[in-house]
Order: structure tokens, then C-alpha cells, then sequence
């Protein structure tokens, strides 16, 4: 129980950066939109798609094993240094050929006027893979605390940059063009003030975690490399494969939606609005990663792992559950951090995408076997089928269907992920994880869901809802303290209202 209080300790710090980091691209969103022009959003859309598929070329799955070996017989400090100067080379020659071929893929990525983008970018992604081990080591050595003050202080500095780019820069252009600072602006500049802001922010976290990486010292041991190595590339392929269920299906939704241009954008406008509302399930999933992925090594070399991991699964869906049910019960509140009231037709994807995601937390867990038994080649095939699912779904379907294809497809990636996850991994890795319980979770929260779900449909009185919706959560609430009492008990904050 001491290391699930200090798994639940280190979540919340992590959820910590993570929210911050996604309420920055949610609170941008509007501030962007107003400043720039369609164009140059369409451009920075361009761009912050294509830096996911780099950073998983650069950093080629050496986080995932610096855990794995960092937590064997191996010492830290040697595992560190081989991958951090592994990691330092590569980038060093991946950078270099991007801002070398900087127009043509500037041309691809449709920004020929500014290949300047494309340097920044290569920047921006080489600081980022500098501080993917250094990142990590603060996991590791369980100090979250540290790692949160790092994130939030960069996501700071972005924020103050970009409205001082956009909202003071122009005015002090304005008023003072002789002066130094007025020479920054450019009124043609359109996306590239964004990159800029973002290559200081990773620019200040290098910075803050100079102590770590500056650790490294200059080793070398070839069969530790290449042990990594081999542990890593498939690891490369899940990020892959798992870049392309995250967001190609927005690419995807504009390539082959029904109608002209004009339409096919609107289909992906209503359908990227109405994904941010899973953003809370979102946020705890990605919370939940940073601080169970070097907890579950660690565990790894107790006797009772199997039965941690079983319990850990059952309060992750316990969490889930509830954090769905507060989306849907309150779906009238929620609905409004979409300011556009014409993408409210497409909230029918909500639920679809929220169980989608909650599938995709469940896989995370599950996925711990093939990391534990060094057979990351099955976590890159998992992950490889789910993309052949999202692909030839969203490809038979998007032109009859449209974005709710999209969320179809994400619902049937990821629960056919979790599926072969949990039945290749339990002849491989047994866990004892309670299905019927997990399932019992599951099925009640659908069927208060569902009552919620009726009621809206015979009322539209929003106080109505908005009653009957928090009945039901406190009655769900209610319900998971009267079943699980004793195990929750335990538990920091929420052990306090049990009795």
C-alpha cells in the first residue's frame, strides 16, 4: 500500500505539468486564432503535426530503455551516460539534415516562404530529445516535484512570449520603430512567433536541468548500447504507430471527407473541437504514464509485482469511470469551452471518444508484460495493428460518415489494442487482474450514463439536467465507496472519507 500512496503522490505531481501543458494549447487556441491569420493557423497546424512523427525518430525509444535497464543490475548512472551520449549524437546528425534539406521540407509541409520554420522546428525538437533523459532520470529517482517546476516554468515563458509576440510587440513596433525591439517584428511572421516561443521554452528547461545533463559523463560500452538499442526500436515503432491513432485521423478526415474544401475543413473543425472534451481522461491517462512506468519496474522485482499491478488496474478504472460520467453527466457545462456554437452537432462523438481513451489507459497498463519480458517487438506489432484499424476504417468510412468515422475508428483501435494486450500478455506475463470487478465498473457507469442519457432526451430544462446529472454522479460516487470501502481506505485524500 506504501508504494501505491507514493504512485498516487507522484501522479498528482505530474498531472501537475501535464495539465499545464495541455490547458496552454486549449487557452491558446482562441488567443491564435484571433491574432492570426487562417493561413498562417493552417501552417502551424501543418508543422505541430509533423514534430510528433520527429520526436519519435529522435529519441528512438531510449526513455523507455533507460527504465528498463536502470532498474536491473545494471548501475544508473552507467545506463545514463550511454544513452544520453547516444542520444546526443544522433540528434546532433538528425538536426543537421533537416536545417540542411530545410526547403524541401519546407515545401512539404507546405511553408515555402519560411524555411526558417523548419530550422526552428529541428531546434526545437533536438532541445526537447536533450531532455528526454534527464526527464526521465528525475522519474526515476522518484523526484516529480522538480520535474513539474521545470514544465511549468517553461509553459510560462511560452505563454508570456506569445502574447508579448502578438498583443505588445505590434504596438511597441508601432510607437517606437527605431527602436531595437521594434526591429523584431515582422508582420508577415505569422506562425514562426509560436515556434519561437516554444524553442524557449525547451530552451529554458535544457537549461534547468543542466545539472542532470551535464552529469554525463563520456563512456562508452558497446553491448550495453546495443542491448538498449534492440530493447528501443520497437519501442520507436509503437510511438509511431501511436502518433498516427492520435491525430492522423484529422489529416485523414480532411483528405477524404465528402464535399469541397471548404466542407472537409469544417468536418475537421467540428471534430477537433468536440475531441477536446475527453480532455480530462486525457490528462489523468498522461499523468498516469509519467509517474506507473518507472513505479511498475521498480515493483518488477518484488514478489508480489503480479498483484500490485492487479490492484493499481482496478483503481485506475475506478478513476476512469468516474472521470467519465463527470464529462457526460455535466455535458451541458462542458459543451461551452467550445465557443463555437455550430461544432455542437458533432458532441455525439464525445462519449465514443471518452471510452475510446479509457480503452487506451487500460492498454497502457496491460502493456507493462512486454516491457517487463524485453519483447517490445509484440508492444510494436499491438500498436501497428491498431493503426491498420484506424487507417482502413477511416478510409472506408469517412466519405459516407464523416468524422463520426473517426471516432469509431479511435474506439476500435484502441479497444482492439487493449484486447490482444491483455490476452497475449496473460500467457506471457500473468497478472491476476479482477475482470469481473473492472467490468462491473464499467457496466454501471454505462447504464447511469445512459439514464442521463434519456432524460436529455425527453427534457431540455438545463437545471433539470444538470440535478439528475449530479444525482446520479454521487450516487455512482456512492456506489464505488460501498463496493471497494476497504481497499480505497488506504489511499491518500480519498482514504479520509472512508470509514
Amino acid at each position: 500500500m506504501a508504494s501505491l500512496k507514493k504512485l498516487a503522490g507522484q501522479t498528482a505531481w505530474y498531472g501537475i505539468s501535464s495539465i499545464f501543458a495541455r490547458l496552454l494549447n486549449y487557452l491558446l487556441t482562441p488567443y491564435l486564432t484571433y491574432y492570426m491569420s487562417t493561413i498562417s493557423y493552417g501552417e502551424m497546424g501543418m508543422l505541430y503535426s509533423a514534430i510528433p512523427f520527429l520526436n519519435v525518430v529522435f529519441t528512438y525509444g531510449m526513455e523507455t530503455a533507460f527504465f528498463r535497464f536502470s532498474n536491473r543490475d545494471v548501475n544508473e548512472k552507467h545506463v545514463f551516460n550511454i544513452g544520453s551520449l547516444s542520444l546526443l549524437f544522433t540528434t546532433l546528425l538528425f538536426s543537421a539534415l533537416i536545417i540542411l534539406w530545410r526547403q524541401p521540407v519546407a515545401s512539404l509541409l507546405r511553408v515555402d516562404k519560411h524555411p526558417e520554420f523548419i530550422t526552428w522546428s529541428a531546434l526545437i525538437i533536438a532541445l526537447d530529445t536533450l531532455t528526454t533523459l534527464p526527464y526521465a532520470r528525475l522519474r526515476n529517482d522518484g523526484r516529480p516535484r522538480k520535474y513539474a517546476f521545470v514544465r511549468v516554468s517553461g509553459i510560462l515563458l511560452n505563454i508570456g512570449l506569445v502574447v508579448f509576440f502578438y498583443s505588445l510587440l505590434p504596438g511597441i513596433a508601432k510607437s517606437h520603430p527605431g527602436s531595437f525591439i521594434a526591429g523584431w517584428y515582422k508582420p508577415d511572421m505569422g506562425a514562426g512567433y509560436v515556434l519561437i516561443a516554444n524553442l524557449a521554452m525547451s530552451a529554458l528547461a535544457l537549461l534547468l536541468l543542466l545539472p542532470e545533463f551535464l552529469s554525463v559523463r563520456f563512456e562508452w560500452d558497446k553491448k550495453l548500447w546495443r542491448e538498449m538499442l534492440i530493447y528501443a526500436l520497437p519501442i520507436m515503432v509503437v510511438g509511431f504507430g501511436g502518433v498516427v491513432n492520435e491525430t492522423f485521423d484529422r489529416v485523414m478526415l480532411g483528405w477524404w471527407a465528402s464535399g469541397d474544401i471548404n466542407y472537409q475543413k469544417t468536418q475537421v473543425g467540428i471534430y477537433n473541437g468536440c475531441y477536446k472534451l475527453s480532455i480530462l481522461i486525457s490528462l489523468f491517462i498522461q499523468a498516469f504514464r509519467l509517474g506507473a512506468e518507472p513505479f511498475f519496474f521498480r515493483e518488477a522485482k518484488g514478489e508480489n509485482a503480479p498483484l500490485t499491478y492487479a490492484r493499481v488496474m482496478n483503481y485506475f478504472v475506478i478513476i476512469i469511470c468516474t472521470m467519465f460520467l463527470f464529462v457526460m453527466l455535466y455535458i451541458d457545462v462542458w459543451k461551452h469551452f467550445i465557443t463555437n456554437h455550430t461544432m455542437w452537432v458533432g458532441l455525439k462523438v464525445v462519449p465514443i471518444l471518452l471510452i475510446a481513451n479509457m480503452c487506451l489507459g487500460v492498454y497502457y497498463n496491460l502493456s507493462i508484460w512486454y516491457k517487463l519480458s524485453n519483447n517490445t517487438t509484440a508492444g510494436a506489432t499491438i500498436t501497428l495493428i491498431g493503426a491498420a484499424i484506424t487507417l482502413v476504417i477511416n478510409y472506408l468510412f469517412i466519405p459516407s460518415f464523416g468524422y463520426m468515422a473517426c471516432a469509431v475508428a479511435t474506439l476500435a483501435c484502441y479497444c482492439g489494442m487493449m484486447l490482444i494486450s491483455y490476452i497475449w500478455g496473460q500467457k506471457v506475463y500473468p497478472v491476476p487482474y479482477n475482470l469481473r470487478k473492472v467490468l462491473y465498473f464499467f457496466v454501471v457507469m454505462l447504464f447511469f450514463y445512459f439514464i442521463q442519457a434519456g432524460i436529455m432526451h425527453y427534457t431540455g430544462n438545463f437545471f433539470m439536467r444538470l440535478l439528475t446529472g449530479t444525482i446520479l454522479l454521487i450516487s455512482y460516487v456512492g456506489f464505488i465507496f460501498k463496493t471497494e470501502g476497504k481497499e480505497l481506505k488506504g489511499l491518500p485524500i480519498v482514504g479520509r472519507f472512508v470509514r
